[in-house]
């Protein structure tokens, strides 16, 4: 392919993990790549692999100057943004009652609102070109939540939710939105990429606390290859029939079909009282 009909791809979050991965195989395979960090020094090496083929950019999700400004130098420097991929999150690790609200906060400003904002942002020319993915990183996490990652499990029910919704709305626009579900990933997330609680509760030591020193205790060992992670996001981008969700690790797979088995055992048993909150028809 020539280099103006090369897709462009956006990434957040490129300093580590995921993102950069995800930015490393995208370059091997001849595409165009916006690498943005909070520090540009952290993804140098990529454009030293790249050239010209890769743009590094400073940008925190969470500051919408640096985000409105990403996208224009983007914009201008490719002449357009086929796929943003919104990678940049953070962990906390912490029963509910243990959490610290401004730790809370924190993780959605960047997790949720720095993912809308970002996708705010570039929606409009995908819109004008009735063109384009939008790639939302989340989590098997926001499928089924567990104790002790309660608040992070609640922003990535919030990513899901979100990108349902966003699917419906621009989907009969061309554009297409993946949500990604991943399990255990030997990524910086369980390591310095999350925060924890300073207080423990006793109470919680058998629950939030024991799910919380496992995590860490896997930090380097989990069994997903990031590596693969990546290709399977490419792959599943490019496929003539894109899915919406992406579930990534036999954990994820595991994990989700047992939250279907919870929904149905609910639902099932208490489907009677649930038609009963109807009024009778003919009534009302």
């Amino acid at each position: 392919m020539a280099d103006h009909d090369t897709p462009v791809w956006f990434i957040t979050g490129c300093s580590t993990g995921f993102g950069r991965e995800l930015a490393t195989a995208l370059i091997d395979k001849g595409y165009r790549v916006v690498a943005t960090a909070r520090n540009p020094e952290d993804v140098a090496d990529l454009v030293t692999r790249g050239g010209d083929r890769v743009l590094a950019l400073k940008l925190d999700v969470t500051e919408r100057a640096q985000a409105e400004a990403a996208v224009a130098a983007a914009t201008e420097h490719f002449g357009r943004i086929d796929v943003l991929v919104n990678n940049a999150g953070i962990g906390y690790f912490g029963a509910i009652e243990e959490s610290d609200e401004d730790e809370v906060r924190r993780m959605f400003e960047i997790n949720v609102f720095g993912l809308a904002r970002m996708t705010h942002l570039v929606l409009p020319q995908l819109r004008a070109r009735r063109s384009g993915t939008i790639v939302n990183i989340s989590s098997v996490g926001g499928l089924r939540a567990s104790a002790g990652v309660g608040y992070y499990n609640a922003t990535k029910f919030a990513v899901d939710g979100w990108s349902e919704a966003l699917a419906a709305e621009v989907n009969p626009l061309g554009i297409h939105v993946l949500i990604v579900a991943p399990s255990g990933f030997r990524t910086d997330w369980a390591g310095r990429s999350a925060n924890e609680i300073e207080q423990p509760i006793a109470d919680y030591a058998d629950t939030a606390g024991a799910r919380r020193t496992q995590i860490r205790g896997w930090s380097g060992a989990q069994p997903g290859d990031p590596r693969r992670a990546a290709a399977a996001i490419i792959d599943a981008v490019e496929a003539e029939d894109p899915p919406l969700r992406l579930l990534l690790g036999k954990a994820a797979l595991a994990g989700a079909r047992g939250k279907i088995d919870l929904l149905k055992k609910d639902f099932d048993a208490w489907a009677e009282v649930t038609e009963g909150a109807d009024f009778p028809e003919g009534e009302g």
